[in-house]
């Protein structure tokens, strides 16, 4: 388990170096300068070419990325030009609320999808388990921005049983429980289909496993068997599948933090995007890619620490 864990520690660092780099790259390829965005349209030559030597963009790329990661090894992400603050600041005051809609999103879809699978699995070819299979890829289906649209609109707007915008009052644990549960569930909704469609396959697919015919053998209650030792050994993929879609709600947390005017990573790339702020953009996409990562290689060692026999295949 301690070289596997290494590893896999080893892949999950240069995948994020490798995804940074890129990403610097691509930052730096797009049309646009800047310093017309910072300085205004009456900036002269000089002042572009001096804040421009200021911040690096003279330098080859790979001179540029490596300056970067300097920083980042230091503990420097950079500075905010716009508003003349640490970018580690900017990222650090967001990175909550982002974190606490991502977990949000990862209990409707677990919560959810786990009762619709094993529902399903244990009524296999029945009524419930149509109509589960109908619900589960009609949330797939639905895309999380028009999720999180109808929702406001309905149970914010229309019944008034939830906030529309905001992460809530600081310090109070209660309203921020309520801004959180739209948002989350426009993001989980969409993997509520993909673990309850895993669990279930996983669910039949131990069913016929030897160890679940003995106990059936040794009089043990259906349900017990069922939801005791077939559901346990099903939840491993499910595991595996959230820790990997964390960045697809990582991605759909943008449009979830723009359309309930939420403050968290999302929002803060987007504007930051918008203004071509490279220090900022680029210290919330570390993070991000950062916290995607870390996420993934936790449910890897989760599930291989579960069942080894996810060791020996990779």
């Amino acid at each position: 388990m301690i070289q596997y864990t290494i590893q896999r520690v080893a892949l999950a660092l240069g995948i994020v170096f490798v995804a940074i780099s890129a990403l610097y790259g691509v930052m730096i390829a797009l049309p646009g300068d800047p310093t017309s965005v910072l300085l205004g349209p009456r900036a002269t030559p000089d002042m572009r070419a001096l804040f421009r030597e200021q911040m690096g963009l003279d330098d080859p790329l790979a001179v540029q990325i490596l300056n970067f990661w300097g920083r980042v090894l230091s503990g420097d992400l950079g500075t905010d030009f716009f508003r003349n603050r640490p970018v580690a600041v900017a990222v650090m005051s967001a990175l909550p609320h982002t974190v606490a809609l991502v977990f949000g999103a990862i209990f409707w879809s677990a919560t959810l999808g786990i009762l619709l699978g094993a529902f399903s699995a244990d009524r296999r070819n029945s009524l419930l388990d149509r109509v589960t299979g109908v619900i589960s890829v009609a949330f797939i289906a639905a895309p999380s921005f028009v999720v999180a649209l109808y929702s406001l609109l309905l149970f914010s707007v229309t019944l008034r049983w939830f906030p529309s915008i905001g992460a809530g009052e600081p310090g109070d644990l209660l309203s921020r429980i309520q801004h959180l549960v739209l948002p989350s569930l426009a993001i989980g909704l969409a993997w509520v289909g993909y673990v309850a469609r895993i669990v279930r396959a996983s669910m039949l697919e131990a069913m016929g496993e030897s160890y679940i015919r003995t106990a059936r053998a040794f009089g043990l209650p259906r349900r017990r068997v069922v939801y005791n030792y077939a559901l346990r050994v099903a939840i491993l993929p499910a595991v595996q599948v959230l820790g990997v879609g964390i960045g697809g709600m990582l991605s759909s947390a943008v449009f979830a933090e723009i359309v309930f005017s939420r403050p968290g990573i999302g929002t803060l790339i987007y504007t930051s995007v918008s203004d071509r702020n490279y220090p900022v953009v680029m210290g919330a996409m570390l993070v991000a890619i950062g916290f995607f990562v870390t996420c993934a290689l936790i449910a890897d060692l989760i599930n291989a620490a579960l069942d080894p026999r996810h060791r020996k295949t990779q």
